[in-house]
C-alpha cells in the first residue's frame, strides 16, 4: 500500500521535472535549483544595496 502511494505521488513530480529538464528529471532539478539560486542572489544583492542606501553609505 505504501508503495502505491509513493508511486502515485512521484509521477506528477517526475513529469514536472521532465518539463524543465528537456525530458531529463535530473536536469530539471538542476535547472530549478540554478534558477532559485540566481533569484536568491539577486534578492540578497538588492537587500544589501537598500540597507547600505538607508544607512547613508
Amino acid at each position: 500500500m505504501l508503495q502505491n502511494i509513493a508511486e502515485v505521488s512521484i509521477v506528477p513530480i517526475w513529469s514536472f521535472l521532465e518539463t524543465f529538464g528537456s525530458g531529463q528529471p535530473l536536469e530539471g532539478m538542476f535547472t530549478i535549483g540554478l534558477t532559485c539560486s540566481l533569484v536568491g542572489t539577486l534578492f540578497d544583492a538588492y537587500a544589501f544595496y537598500r540597507y547600505q542606501t538607508l544607512r547613508g553609505h
